[in-house]
């Protein structure tokens, strides 16, 4: 899964970058690693592995990941082009969600490429772009389905319906994740139409070391507020703070967490609040060789879910025997977890759960 990660010049995008890429220089615990300049692969902190690999004596612990991408090359007219704006809109379309850093903090030795603080402004500045790419790219449709609805399909007349509404919002200054889908087939629809303006967005709000004990300031609140109009997430964070930490050895980063008064870096708030916003969960296993996570889509059945260990695994699948992570560290062993009856044989429709430690049959 990709990351874009997105921002004026000024706000704290380059910071945050350095942050992802140089923990990755500096942490054991997390697969952090640069594959070239302007992507980073960053681990999704899970505190259930260390729990389970330290019963299992494992080897070795393997985190899952996501991966983020440094997009630069926005100007006002990067829908029509300018700048580099055709590289900017390709790079978007590229990702599955968006990482838009706006500056929430004061600093008159930071001169604003704008000249002042507004995040709500620096929002509209990027999203503005992104809508007139997407109004483009609906009309077109728009057009195009009215023409071939003379045939009297009624399933096109649903889906003019529906490209009208997005259009009607898109016009608005909306994003078309704004629309609300009315069941999964609009969904699917939606889906198709590959719009720069559906893909989900977390809004990071670059704040001051200094706010870190009171994060919620005017230009915070102000940039919540806005995310709750167009369904986006919004997570707070101090970006030259994250970049000082990742350059710090885990016991000193501790200690440094401490004297700031938290306990989870913000980096790895934005990482799992990511994580989250993909509907992507984690489903375990667990041995004395590897404990590790393997990512899925929220709702993923078994044999897909077995897949993602090998494509063997889902062809062939019989049966996945099951336990939760909490219940099989409470007792201690999974022998004694499925003598209690505490292992429950699944098959080929069980929907695999967050937190769950998965043994698969399988036969080929």
């Amino acid at each position: 899964m990709k990351l874009g990660v997105v921002g004026l010049p000024n706000v704290g995008k380059s910071t945050l970058f350095n942050a992802i890429t140089q923990a990755g220089a500096q942490s054991a615990n997390y697969p952090f690693c640069t594959i070239e300049p302007n992507v980073g692969v960053v681990g999704v902190p899970d505190h259930r592995l260390y729990k389970l690999a330290k019963l299992y004596d494992s080897q070795k612990i393997t985190h899952t990941t996501l991966e983020f991408v440094d997009i630069a090359g926005l100007v006002r007219g990067a829908s029509r082009g300018e700048g580099l704006g055709n590289k900017f809109l390709s790079h978007i379309r590229e990702v599955d969600a968006i990482v838009h850093v706006v500056r929430c903090f004061d600093d008159d030795n930071i001169i604003h490429v704008e000249g002042s603080v507004d995040p709500i402004r620096d929002i509209e500045e990027i999203n503005t772009e992104l809508i007139l790419a997407d109004i483009e790219s609906v009309t077109k449709r728009i057009d195009r389905t009215r023409t071939a609805m003379k045939s009297g399909d009624k399933k096109l007349l649903k889906e003019y319906e529906i490209l009208s509404s997005i259009l009607s919002m898109l016009d608005k200054e909306l994003p078309a994740r704004a629309y609300i889908p009315q069941d999964e087939s609009e969904r699917e629809y939606i889906d198709q139409l590959f719009l720069l303006t559906t893909k989900p967005v977390i809004y990071a709000a670059n704040i001051s070391e200094d706010a870190i004990s009171s994060p919620d300031n005017d230009y915070v609140k102000s940039v919540k507020e806005r995310a709750k109009t167009e369904n986006s997430g919004v997570i707070v964070i101090a970006a030259k703070t994250e970049e000082d930490l990742s350059t710090l050895p885990d016991d000193e980063k501790q200690m440094f967490l401490e004297e700031l008064g938290i306990t989870e870096s913000g980096l790895d708030r934005l990482v799992s609040a990511c994580y989250d916003l993909l509907g992507l969960i984690s489903y375990l296993t667990a041995g004395e060789k590897e404990t590790r996570a393997w990512t899925i889509k929220r709702g993923t059945k078994a044999p897909q879910a077995a897949g993602k260990i090998h494509t063997d695994f889902e062809k062939g699948f019989i049966r996945a025997e099951i336990v939760d992570w909490e219940t099989l560290l409470e007792l201690g062993s999974y022998t004694i977890a499925k003598e209690k009856g505490k292992v429950r044989s699944e098959g080929k429709d069980y929907v695999v759960q967050d937190g769950d430690v998965v043994l698969f049959r399988f036969n080929v």
